[in-house]
């Protein structure tokens, strides 16, 4: 199709939308409640473009093209109103950003930057003061920062399968809420964290540990162990700025020391144990008739989602702890003892690519090692 973009001849693909054809050609659409191929609700109002002949202006997200049409995404109408609807979302947003934990991650705060917004002109509506959730061993939702994107709804719901999460209320009133609003640890969540990675603002977010971490190395009687997954050595190079891909394990482990770490291990060893294990467990299955196939257990996520949902497959589940817990357990046993050390002293820091693992090492069936 052709159309014509910001006075510029474009060709794109019949049936995309209006905000597909701008990015195909480099130009930027802001958008807040967008997600490529999870969420599409043209809730938040943000990517609002102006089309020549269009009565009102139209959201990109979800119009699509037309032969010949002509779009304008940076007009003075389109600019206004989309800096309103920003307004609007922040006169019910807290004013928090220099301790709030997306602070220089937020996409709600770079929006407010780029439409150069510098003071709230619109009086804050929500009557009420919504209450922190803090329920979940994993999350932590605040929902006086949520702008009701919808973006978390959807990737629980139609990525995961889990829908621990929906709208609930009207008007002035509607929030994301769980089951009663009885609180996320408290209903059918695997701790997954895909709410917390897709969510634009702090609604939800990974709950900290980090400063009882800080207070263990800080602590003389303490041995302080850490375990860094296999992922996170690529992290952190991503998020140093570095080529996708980037191994940084050895900067890494120099920079765990220097923090005051004892040892660093490798979660691959654990990893290796748990093959042995679940493959010493199969074959005993094998030779005594026990229930197969067997799953494996080393994905936590996975354990909670069965537990909820198809409570009928744990007998297939295999027996032994995840890598990470297995891990907790050889350095409190085997390497308590190799050093000389009683394992109540030693505290395990693991590093790990996934929400769900603390739940995992919170589980009361955990609490074993010493």
């Amino acid at each position: 199709m052709e159309i014509n973009i910001n006075n510029r001849p474009v060709q794109v693909a019949e049936g995309a939308t209006i905000l597909e054809a701008c990015r195909s050609v480099g130009i930027e659409v802001p958008t807040l409640c967008y997600l490529k191929d999870v969420s599409q609700n043209a809730s938040c109002g943000v990517c609002v473009v102006e089309v020549k002949g269009a009565k009102s202006l139209l959201r990109s997200c979800i119009t699509q093209v037309t032969e010949g049409m002509e779009i304008s995404t940076n007009s003075p109408r389109a600019m206004q109103a989309r800096k309103v609807n920003v307004e609007l979302l922040l006169a019910n947003h807290p004013q928090d950003c220099l301790i709030c934990d997306r602070n220089g991650n937020c996409e709600l705060q770079e929006l407010t930057h780029a439409l150069g917004i510098s003071a709230r002109r619109f009086v804050r509506t929500r009557k009420e003061l919504l209450v922190k959730d803090e329920t979940s061993l994993s999350l932590v939702r605040d929902p006086e920062k949520c702008i009701l994107c919808g973006r978390c709804v959807a990737v629980c719901s139609q990525m995961q399968g889990v829908k621990a999460i929906d709208f609930s209320g009207r008007g002035l009133k509607s929030k994301i809420s769980t089951f009663l609003d009885s609180g996320l640890g408290l209903v059918a969540c695997s701790n997954c964290g895909q709410c917390a990675l897709v969510c634009p603002t702090g609604a939800i977010t990974e709950r900290s540990s980090v400063s009882e971490v800080w207070a263990a190395l800080q602590d003389p009687g303490k041995i302080v162990l850490v375990q860094t997954a296999p992922a996170v050595r690529v992290g952190i190079g991503e998020a140093m700025g570095m080529p996708y891909g980037s191994l940084v394990t050895g900067q890494m482990v120099a920079g765990l020391r220097r923090l005051g770490f004892s040892k660093v291990f490798d979660t691959n060893f654990a990893a290796d144990l748990t093959i042995i294990e679940e493959g010493n467990e199969l074959l005993h299955r094998i030779r005594t008739g026990g229930e197969l196939p067997m799953i494996t257990s080393c994905s936590p996520g996975w354990i909670k989602f069965i537990e909820h949902f198809y409570p009928e497959l744990l007998p297939h589940l295999s027996t032994c702890k995840s890598p990470q817990q297995m891990f907790g357990s050889v350095q409190k046993t085997y390497n308590a003892e190799k050093i000389g050390v009683a394992p109540e002293s030693m505290f395990v820091v693991s590093v790990m690519p996934c929400t769900a693992k603390k739940l995992d090492a919170e589980r009361e069936e955990m609490r074993s090692a010493c």
